[in-house]
């Protein structure tokens, strides 16, 4: 590692340190205007992001909305992004007595009750929308210990940092790398997992192709895992959605759980999956993570405009003949 590598990764590490103890701090109030300050502040200053964040609105809403409509709801994703890891900091002040307070719990009870009489393991699927970060504390309050596979940071002294902020209600993170059998055994004991479904992979990883905001939707390369667990576990998917709101407050709301379709392959699985958990985004699109380059691969038989970002893959197209019936 070169000096100026160590160096940078040093400071990155005071500056989360840094956050850790001064965000705790604030009032509720304080600290959701702080997330709206700065994501404001972040959609203006950077230029790379807010041309992604644009372009991926245009090519999934462009025909029902104006470039201002565009131009707000990738502002408001920014804010909502920063309120998110603001949040994270902040959460060092909810504890098992308080938290109900900011956060409203939407359909865990049944939920809770539903995996004790089938005798099933859970997996927890959220996307990059609303407060994905609380949705995941919430699971250890409410008794659902899960372990959660989170991409590692580049700098292994943010990775320690994020992981001891996202394991406090007794969580246990883990890498994506090597993760299936260890996530096969946590479900198979009637465990529970969680993850984010909508990571953008390269098509040589544990990934899978999938078709978002259809018909004829934008192609997407995806995390297969949660698939794998749910054919080979029986396990139960349950998307996880969440609504921040503007007084700081957000419900986190556990959705009935999806089955498996008979039979079903692992590519038919993660569409099914993504199709549970769309309607979130549609419903509520200023919450997504729009700056994100979710359509990082553009099929070569496109018929549908693509971001400039995205790119023709040979080993894309691969795995996507290898997915197609028959």
């Amino acid at each position: 590692m070169s000096r100026w590598k160590k160096f940078r990764f040093h400071l990155e590490c005071l500056g989360i340190g840094w956050l850790a103890r001064v965000l705790p701090r604030l009032s509720r109030r304080a600290c959701v205007r702080l997330a709206n300050g700065l994501g404001a502040l972040a959609f203006l200053l950077d230029v790379r992001g807010r041309r992604v964040a644009l372009a991926n609105l245009e090519c999934v809403c462009g025909d029902r909305t104006t470039p201002a409509q565009r131009h707000a709801l990738a502002r408001a994703s920014y804010q909502n992004f920063l309120r998110t890891m603001l949040d994270l900091f902040w959460s060092a002040n909810l504890t098992s007595e308080n938290w109900r307070t900011w956060i409203e719990p939407v359909g865990f009870e049944p939920l809770k009750e539903r995996l004790t009489r089938e005798g099933r393991g859970a997996i927890f699927v959220c996307v990059h929308q609303g407060n994905w970060e609380w949705a995941s504390l919430t699971f250890g309050f409410l008794g659902l210990p899960t372990t959660i596979v989170a991409e590692n940071f580049k700098n292994p002294g943010l990775t320690s940092t994020f992981n001891a902020l996202r394991e406090r209600t007794g969580h246990t993170i883990i890498p994506q790398e090597n993760a299936v059998l260890r996530m096969l055994r946590i479900v198979k004991r009637r465990g529970a997992t969680g993850m984010l479904i909508d990571l953008s992979l390269r098509p040589t990883q544990t990934a899978t192709i999938i078709e978002a905001f259809g018909p004829g939707g934008l192609k997407m390369c995806v995390p297969v895992l949660h698939a794998v667990l749910a054919q080979r576990a029986n396990a139960l998917f349950v998307p996880v959605e969440t609504q921040p709101r503007a007084d700081g407050t957000c419900r986190v709301i556990a959705h009935p759980g999806i089955e498996v379709p008979p039979g079903a392959v692992l590519p038919v699985i993660a569409q099914h999956c993504w199709d549970a958990c769309e309607p979130f985004i549609r419903a509520r699109p200023e919450l997504w993570l729009w700056p994100y380059k979710h359509f990082r691969y553009r099929p070569k038989a496109a018929t549908r405009a693509y971001p400039a970002y995205a790119n023709t893959s040979a080993k894309f197209e691969k795995l996507s003949r290898a997915q197609e019936p028959g």
